[in-house]
């Protein structure tokens, strides 16, 4: 043009016409840049706004209303998928020959805009069209392409062939740009730069950012021909921002620059800034990140051009789109924390215990659900017995038994059975009342037991040997390895049984010989506490190969034979009743009567009498052996049902809180049932799979019962033998009685058969019932409630092994209470060996340290732990003024 070639030859004569060209041009550019940037349809989604697709459709439509020049197709489609109803008018104010060359220098400038925008970060915000493509919120560094991530490299509307126009066409571009630039008056140039610096102009920068009231006032528009045109221009701009301020508040993202190598810096902050801020801030930044990126619809609204969070966030991202998975509700973890405060903090630190020991009137032989005397004194008859049987307070007890003065560590075995210190079980009642049968005799510091019982003066040993002469079939230790001893006293029987391989599942009540379950614990013989009363015994029916009876002072023949129906409830089919008592042998007339009744009963009961014999020469006693049937056949020949068979419905093996009943069970008479058979002999019996194990069946872990099996027995072996008997530090040399408070097959007391301990295997009441595995592999057990007292004296185990037990607990009972019935059974210097998961080590070993025990040794792994602690001596001085001092 003329006009821009000697501006200063002829500068007064030429700016009428100059002006009048100029405001052309420029108006010209200023609407073909309106139609450039309105081809892109770049506009705001309102994230908080249910309506958003509404407002961006009426936003373009005015956009559209006041452009010039042709609307691409692709716009047009784009726009009518979002509202058919709003359409964008056309309009055409100048000729399309005029729109080329003002339209190169246009691109050109937006395009400059957009990188001085990106490289002063003025861009917070993530921009879309109505199909979901991005501009503004991928921010790249000056001379980079912006890339939206899932989008393209392009602006929406424009077409390869306006890329490839721009490329052709830059250096006419530049040219274009130069003269114009010459041409403005200094005032126009000033104006121009301020716009094309956004850090000189916020508002301008703000302006690019968002568009809320509808009118294009974008940064990218290129220079005005007047001074009046700016400042409408500023004006508007003003207006936009405190538009746009007012929707952005609560809808800002943090802003996020594209390094070379791909990681993302928010607010100029290295990466490794930033993964420390997302570890502090994560639900803070996160959940803003998410608030402004995520739409009503998670999945279906979902933008494919929008800014996503870095690789730490995109996890949170992920974790958000989810249900409640793993992650417990705000009632559920306020509901466990109230809890969890009692006995434990988050952190494993201890909690604050008060210890007391327990004000009652039995001291150091207290047993909670044995001399629970309010219980006691509210019976209204102890004639069965019914106050030597299991009263549980309410609320179980949280006190600490207090140690017998004097106490000491005891002996081990086997010198244990010949003698235990005087002042661990300081009791001398018996020594005077049964010295002379050689039952236990006060030796100077010492509790010394000859061996001698009721029946057997002169040493238990010869009475056993007397019993296997009178009955060859009984076969100590093959044929015959789980015995039931009633009335034991001291337990000498079974203390001796050992020599013979034999197990004996020893008992008798509290008291009525002054601590005669206590000796024999102590002594290192098995024996519980327990009465024949009102309720069967706590074991499962069919497993005992022997029931014996020394002068155990039952009366088995009284009211229908109630009670030897419960022994034979026990007895194996085949097993063996030794009765050893006086209407055997002796000519008293009150024996005479006891015996003619009782040959009466056992002859009801299809009991075969396999030898009485006279009086050993020995011992001066003699003995009674039955055998029970192994079939119905007897049974259905009786001529009188009585006792009576009991019926279909009454479940044998039901035994904790069942009341008595004068009834007999049929025999199974199908081979794959238990008690159809007899066991294998020992210790065969103990590797191989019980024969009425199935692989029909499902086991405990959910494998076919015989391969269940077999997998338990192979986990506890190697448990056994490459951790808890060489990497605990336990000297078992001094360990002999062993308990499992959790046991399912017997596993971990089989793997523990080479060792001079024996172990009672606790089955739970809540738990499989596995018991009759147990015992038809030549160990015994019991059925007990954990949430309730067990029925031992206090100081009467060496090891307690709870392998997920105590997790188990939990939900039924508190934990704090259980620790603290663990602390009576357990003698000094014991040890506990949890399996559990980790909250529960941690709280078990916290309250372990409130009670001043050794932690021996914690381990875990996966969120599942391993504890072994030692009890100490320690008691507290303090006397509670009841047995629950701690809530």
């Amino acid at each position: 043009m003329a006009f821009g070639r000697s501006p200063r030859t002829d500068n007064r004569r030429s700016s009428s016409q100059c002006s009048t060209a100029t405001l052309i041009v420029f108006v010209a550019l200023c609407l073909v840049g309106v139609w450039m940037m309105t081809s892109s349809t770049v506009v705001p989604v309102d994230m908080s706004s249910s309506g958003s697709k509404q407002q961006v459709s009426q936003t373009d439509s005015k956009q559209f209303e006041d452009t010039s020049g042709d609307i691409p197709d692709g716009v047009m489609k784009k726009d009518a998928n979002i509202d058919e109803d709003e359409s964008p008018n056309e309009t055409d104010s100048e000729p399309a020959q005029d729109q080329n060359a003002p339209e190169k220098t246009t691109e050109k400038r937006s395009q400059e805009s957009t990188e001085d925008d990106s490289e002063n970060g003025s861009n917070g915000r993530a921009f879309s069209d109505e199909n979901g493509k991005g501009e503004g919120g991928e921010i790249a560094k000056k001379g980079e392409d912006t890339i939206s991530e899932g989008g393209d490299m392009n602006t929406t509307g424009q077409e390869d062939g306006q890329d490839k126009s721009k490329e052709q066409n830059s250096a006419e571009n530049a040219d274009n740009e130069q003269e114009d630039n010459k041409e403005k008056n200094p005032g126009e140039i000033a104006n121009d730069d301020q716009k094309k610096n956004p850090q000189q102009n916020p508002d301008e920068s703000n302006s690019n950012e968002q568009q809320e009231d509808g009118n294009n006032t974008d940064g990218n528009i290129d220079e005005t021909a007047s001074d009046e045109q700016t400042d409408n221009f500023e004006q508007k701009t003003d207006e936009t921002k405190s538009n746009e301020q007012q929707q952005s508040d609560s809808d800002k993202i943090p802003m996020q620059k594209e390094e070379p190598d791909g990681d993302k810096v928010q607010d100029g902050k290295d990466q490794g800034q930033l993964e420390q801020e997302v570890g502090q801030n994560q639900d803070k930044d996160a959940k803003q990140n998410f608030r402004d990126i995520k739409t009503g619809n998670q999945t279906k609204d979902q933008l494919p051009g929008e800014v996503f969070p870095d690789v730490a966030q995109s996890e949170l991202l992920n974790e958000t789109n989810t249900q409640n998975g793993a992650w417990s509700t705000q009632a559920a973890e306020s509901r466990n924390e109230k809890e969890v405060q009692a006995t434990s903090s988050s952190e494993g630190q201890n909690v604050a215990y008060t210890w007391k020991l327990c004000n009652v009137t039995t001291a150091f032989d207290y047993i909670p659900c044995l001399d629970n005397e309010e219980a006691i004194k509210k019976l209204r008859s102890t004639r069965h017995f019914e106050h030597r049987e299991r009263h549980c307070p309410d609320e179980a007890p949280t006190c600490l038994v207090p140690l017998p003065e004097g106490y000491k560590q005891q002996i081990a075995w086997p010198n244990s059975r010949d003698k235990i210190w005087y002042h661990n079980v300081p009791h001398t009642t018996l020594a005077d009342f049964k010295g002379h049968q050689n039952w236990v005799k006060v030796t100077g510091e010492y509790l010394t037991f000859p061996g001698g019982g009721t029946q057997f003066k002169n040493g238990a040993i010869r009475y056993i040997d007397f019993i296997k002469e009178s009955v060859p079939a009984i076969a100590w230790g093959k044929t015959s390895r789980v015995v039931l001893d009633v009335g034991c006293g001291v337990a000498s029987f079974g203390g001796y049984l050992f020599e013979r391989d034999v197990l004996t599942m020893s008992f008798a009540p509290k008291d009525e010989h002054e601590a005669q379950v206590q000796f024999a614990l102590e002594r290192g013989i098995p024996a519980i506490s327990a009465v024949m009363g009102t309720k069967r015994l706590p074991f499962p029916s069919r497993v005992f190969d022997v029931v014996h009876c020394a002068r155990c002072r039952v009366p088995w023949h009284i009211e229908g034979g109630k009670l030897l129906l419960e022994l034979n409830r026990l007895l194996r089919p085949g097993g063996y009743f030794v009765w050893s008592a006086t209407p055997v042998y002796q000519n008293i007339q009150e024996d005479v009567e006891i015996w003619s009744a009782m040959s009466s009963l056992t002859k009801s009961m299809c009991w075969e009498m396999v030898n009485k014999t006279g009086k050993e020469f020995v011992n001066q006693v003699g003995l009674a052996v039955y055998r029970k049937p192994t079939n119905n056949e007897c049974y259905e020949k009786r001529t009188e049902n009585n006792p009576p068979l009991c019926q279909e419905s009454d479940d044998p093996d039901a035994a904790w809180n069942v009341p008595l009943q004068a009834c007999m069970h049929k025999l199974p008479v199908s081979p794959a049932v238990r008690g159809s058979q007899w066991p294998e002999e020992w210790p065969q019996r103990l590797e191989k799979a019980p024969y009425w194990l199935n692989s029909s069946q499902v086991g405990v872990y959910g494998k076919p019962a015989p391969e269940d099996f077999a997998v338990d027995y192979e986990h506890w072996k190697r448990v056994v033998s490459k951790s808890y008997l060489n990497g605990m530090g336990i000297n078992w040399t001094i360990v002999r009685n062993v308990m499992d408070m959790r046991s399912v097959y017997g596993g971990f007391a089989a793997a523990l058969r080479d060792k001079k301990v024996w172990v009672m295997n606790v089955v739970s009441i809540d738990s499989p019932d596995t018991l009759p595995v147990i015992y038809e592999r030549g160990l015994f057990g019991m059925y007990h409630d954990w949430c309730e007292s067990f029925s031992t004296y206090p100081r009467t185990y060496d090891l307690l092994h709870a392998d997920h037990l105590f997790s188990r607990l939990k939900k039924r009972c508190k934990l704090l209470p259980v620790i603290v019935e663990v602390d009576r059974i357990l003698r000094p210097e014991g040890k506990l060996l949890v399996r559990d998961n980790a909250e529960i080590i941690n709280e078990v070993e916290s309250i372990a340290k409130s009670l001043h025990w050794e932690i021996r040794m914690t381990y875990s792994k996966n969120d599942e732990g391993l504890l072994c602690v030692q009890k100490t001596i320690w008691r507290p001085k303090e006397v509670a003024s009841s047995t629950t001092p701690i809530s």
